[in-house]
């Protein structure tokens, strides 16, 4: 153990890289504004996926790889595959069985060091024993909005599962909340995150008891944004809920975008169009759509007419062994060559939504995108798969930042008219003009860094008192 101004912290984040990410911008963050060290804890090809710690911080925050290890049967899981975004979802369960396998690595190392916390995502719930036995208190810290955190956990006290996911628990919260899930998105839920899987353990049974043991909540929010789930959230669990600011990536000269091709090829298209007139489009690394569902959202791109840059992950399912097959409608491209830009692959997110051309995106509702779009002041059309999306989504339209997707209730499909409907309401349409404009008003929120800085700077205060200040644990005012 350090004295208060010497603080080091454990980092353990699950293997997914809408997780990873922002653990990473908090170690930076902490370091940065607070001088703590941090360990940072990881398997090497997620560290290697990483930014890079900026020199001025590498005395401070640590890098710390510990080789996955392999399962019994070495046909379940690719030897590559190191996190979420490289397998199929049904090969998660199989990376969360190998990342168990690491608490014994992990055990040692926090015996060796012992550190003043460890901050912990949902799914490492061996961590409690490991921490119990050497006395270091743990922070739980949530990538996950304040608002479906809190609705889950009002949810599973409100009646049986999957129904009490399709209702609003506005009674619970103390406050008109519209966010459920819709029916097909809760039997999806109720099977990838409370049924047992092949780790022995769901994900719900992992959070529950990582939320019973953790001193507090940390949580990638702001009061601004959505205090009032923020406060509904430490009511639910009489524990220090801490907003941690929106974990804005640290700016910094990427020596090597001059030389990025084909970011020079995108620049020069965005340059040549109208200030605020183009989609972005932009579903994630996490999300595996079908092939019936890029074909829908290839034509309502098209039936809106509007110039668009389209940041298409290659789908499993266009490449075989012996070919590719192209992912997009026959002719698609051709036909849009002058109206848009489809782009396979990794592409400049952060840079795309700053250009002035950008008025708009298309997203799949997961929190880092939400933010990174707002940051900017575009309008959100939100087109959520998979977890906590449908939550954001009716937050962010309850928010009035955006609009979703109509799909069909009971299957979650959806049609080219339902994507093309959405578009031009949300980026042309003389209804979604006060949308539009209070989109804009929204960068004095998730675009100040001014303004999320003192989150960090008081966090650092509550790690470095050894959690005996109680600030932010029941935030004013409301988002």
């Amino acid at each position: 153990m350090s004295n208060s101004e010497n603080v080091h912290v454990v980092m353990l984040p699950w293997s997914a890289f809408g997780h990873l990410i922002p653990f990473s911008n908090l170690s930076l963050a902490l370091a940065e504004l607070g001088g703590i060290h941090v360990s940072f804890i990881s398997t090497p090809k997620n560290i290697q996926r990483l930014p890079k710690v900026p020199p001025n911080l590498t005395h401070l925050v640590k890098l710390v790889e510990f080789p996955l290890p392999s399962l019994d049967d070495n046909t379940l899981l690719p030897e590559d595959a190191e996190a979420s975004v490289d397998l199929p979802s049904e090969k998660i369960q199989y990376l969360k069985a190998a990342y168990d396998l690491l608490q014994e690595p992990i055990k040692k190392f926090i015996a060796d060091q012992k550190p003043d916390w460890i901050i912990v995502d949902f799914f490492q719930n061996w961590i409690v024993e490991i921490a119990e036995a050497y006395d270091i208190p743990i922070i739980h810290f949530s990538v996950f909005s304040a608002a479906s955190r809190a609705f889950l956990i009002a949810a599973r006290a409100s009646g049986p599962m999957p129904e009490s996911l399709t209702l609003p628990v506005s009674e619970k919260l103390h406050f008109p909340s519209t966010l459920a899930y819709r029916s097909y998105e809760a039997a999806e839920l109720f099977s990838l995150s409370f049924q047992e899987d092949a780790s022995g353990e769901s994900y719900a049974q992992r959070s529950a008891k990582v939320l019973r043991a953790c001193r507090a909540v940390a949580i990638r929010s702001c009061k601004e944004f959505e205090g009032d789930y923020l406060d509904a959230m430490h009511k639910l669990i009489s524990k220090p809920i801490i907003p941690v600011g929106l974990l804005s990536p640290p700016s910094c000269v990427d020596l090597n975008i001059n030389r990025d091709q084909s970011w020079q090829r995108i620049l020069k298209w965005l340059n040549q169009q109208n200030p605020r007139s183009v989609l972005f489009v932009g579903l994630g690394s996490e999300c595996k759509p079908s092939k019936d569902q890029v074909y829908e959202i290839a034509h309502g791109i098209e039936l809106s007419k509007l110039p668009f840059l389209w940041i298409l992950q290659k789908p499993k399912w266009s490449s075989t062994t012996s070919d590719d097959v192209e992912p997009l409608p026959e002719g698609f491209r051709a036909r849009n060559a002058e109206k848009g830009v489809v782009h396979i692959g990794w592409a400049r997110q952060k840079e795309i939504l700053a250009h002035s051309s950008i008025g708009g995106a298309l997203v799949q509702g997961g929190l880092g995108s939400i933010v990174e779009t707002l940051q900017h002041g575009h309008v959100l059309v939100v087109l959520p798969f998979v977890h906590d999306q449908g939550l954001n989504a009716r937050l962010i339209v309850e928010k009035g930042f955006g609009i979703e997707v109509e799909r069909d209730e009971e299957n979650g499909s959806f049609t080219r008219k339902d994507i093309a409907k959405a578009l031009m309401y949300a980026m042309v349409s003389e209804e979604g003009k006060e949308m539009r404009e209070r989109v804009r008003k929204a960068i004095d929120v998730f675009g100040d860094i001014q303004l999320q800085t003192p989150y960090i700077v008081s966090f650092v205060e509550y790690l470095k008192n050894k959690g005996n200040k109680t600030m932010f644990c029941c935030p004013q005012g409301h988002g």
